[in-house]
């Protein structure tokens, strides 16, 4: 079974949302097509409470992390997907605040992760191998999409995941779209409704990264399991304890 979980970085219900939503429906019926079983989740930053990292250094320890709010609940999602795809709205050039601190709190908790299971034998980083896409849209053209994406890839591959795009020309390295100027939660979906070539741009994009995920995401499965002599190393562990369950 492949787990695809949809990170809304939205604090609004809006288009975010609604291309999240296309993207996870899209990863799910491309299993079927497949026969290959696909379980989606949904998880928001909307009414969470997230605070940025005051660099501790608890979670160096074991992982665990010294601020109680809702970071733990996310973070252990995170940990049991097998497929992330973020839909992530741009604020100031940039991802929200919100999710910025969770991706800064996540990168030293899994550090403290790797700490725990590799202990005094420790040589490497773990290499959870988790299939990692990024949608971004924002109410202008040119106004930070790409950069935000840069920064969710970047995230990967601290993360130990790989960064993947749909399919060209629509997408180079994740789904970017914008409203046309327009404020509206619903503005991508009444645009795309209406028939609006920019809007259709994001769906597809959006709808492909998710179906190259599921795909990506069982090849590596399946390939763990027929690679005992790569399983079995340290920094695989947390990915077969995934292809194990």
């Amino acid at each position: 079974m492949i787990k695809v979980l949809g990170f809304c970085a939205s604090p609004r219900l809006g288009n975010s949302k609604w291309l999240l939503e296309q993207a996870l429906q899209a990863a799910k019926e491309h299993g079927d097509q497949l026969g290959i079983e696909v379980e989606t989740d949904y998880v928001t930053i909307r009414g969470k409470k997230l605070a940025g990292c005051v660099m501790c250094q608890q979670c160096m320890k074991d992982g665990t992390c010294s601020i109680k709010d809702d970071f733990e609940e996310l973070r252990e999602k995170w940990y049991e997907a097998d497929v992330i795809l973020y839909s992530v709205p741009v604020y100031h050039m940039g991802m929200p605040a919100q999710m910025k601190a969770f991706i800064d709190r996540l990168g030293n908790s899994n550090y403290g992760r790797a700490n725990r299971i590799f202990g005094d034998k420790r040589d490497g980083s773990l290499k959870p191998l988790q299939v990692i896409g990024c949608i971004s849209q924002g109410i202008h053209a040119f106004s930070g999409q790409e950069h935000t994406i840069t920064q969710v890839i970047n995230h990967a591959m601290i993360s130990g995941a790989l960064p993947i795009s749909g399919d060209g020309w629509e997408s180079y390295i994740g789904a970017g779209g914008w409203t046309r100027n327009e404020e509206g939660r619903n503005a991508l979906e009444e645009q795309y409704k209406a028939g609006e070539w920019d809007a259709e741009i994001v769906m597809k994009s959006s709808t492909s990264m998710a179906r190259r995920g599921v795909e990506l995401a069982y090849i590596i499965q399946q390939g763990m399991k027929n690679a005992p002599q790569v399983a079995q190393l340290p920094a695989y562990l947390s990915l077969m304890e995934r292809v194990n369950k």
